[in-house]
């Protein structure tokens, strides 16, 4: 079992009126999530905000404060409503300025037609530093334990790879899945319930499908002990074959 002092978090948060009208659909918490359960960093919270300065800073200001490590994306391109660059700032109570590297590379694609709309994607918090954009355009930024990427998910993606290296990351969750056949959840529920007390440093939890080919769940139990995982499989198969149920598979988590 790995020690409570060892695990660590993170929050992300997800800037853009966009993503709250329904025009655009949000793929980057997915991957995000997958990238820091990789890196062993349980993410814990996810928010969604418009494009309103004073939320957007109180919302930075409460997840960076809670958790290890917080990730945004979107609001940092040329247009007015590209604000996260001055909420992060707000919030860490800095100052922006142009950095120069990302000014020689607006310069080298733009030449003279480096506008004003342009230079916005070059301004960083006093104290920062950038995090390499290998797709294209401008890099994103950090500061303390903030990550600011952009919310484009291929360019978004390609900054993360410049994250990882810099994350103090943690054990890694390992999963394992029982597949359930042809009970449903309300016949589960109590052997389910009585393993999960028994564990409680493990995430158990039911997923119920349904299909052509039947209905069912499955149980996904999830630690960071992989030894404590494989028992506790073993032992939620015992209690629900108990209970009467025998239609078992243990498959590849989902």
């Amino acid at each position: 079992m790995t020690p409570a002092a060892t695990r660590v978090t993170a929050a992300v948060l997800i800037i853009g009126d966009e993503i709250l009208s329904g025009r655009t659909q949000d793929t980057n918490l997915n991957t995000i999530a997958k990238f820091f359960g990789q890196h062993g960093i349980d993410l814990c919270e996810a928010r969604v905000v418009g494009d309103i300065q004073e939320e957007i800073v109180a919302a930075i200001n409460a997840l960076r404060s809670r958790y290890d490590y917080l990730i945004t994306t979107g609001g940092i391109g040329p247009t007015h409503d590209d604000i996260t660059a001055d909420c992060v700032a707000a919030a860490f109570g800095v100052e922006l300025y142009e950095h120069p590297e990302i000014m020689a590379l607006l310069t080298k694609r733009w030449g003279d037609e480096v506008n004003a709309a342009r230079r916005r994607m070059a301004r960083v918090p006093d104290g920062g530093f950038l995090i390499k954009n290998p797709v294209q355009g401008p890099p994103g930024f950090g500061i303390g334990n903030v990550f600011t990427l952009a919310g484009v998910p291929l360019i978004m993606r390609g900054m993360l790879e410049d994250v990882g290296p810099r994350l103090k990351g943690g054990a890694v969750v390992v999963s394992r899945t029982l597949r359930v056949d042809g009970s449903g959840e309300g016949i589960i529920a109590a052997p389910l319930e009585s393993v999960a007390k028994a564990h409680p440093d493990l995430s158990l939890g039911s997923y119920p499908f349904f299909g052509e080919a039947g209905f069912g769940s499955h149980l996904v139990i999830r630690g960071r002990d992989p030894a404590e995982v494989d028992a506790t499989v073993d032992e939620l198969s015992e209690a629900l074959r108990a209970a009467g149920i025998d239609k078992l598979t243990a498959v590849a988590t989902p």
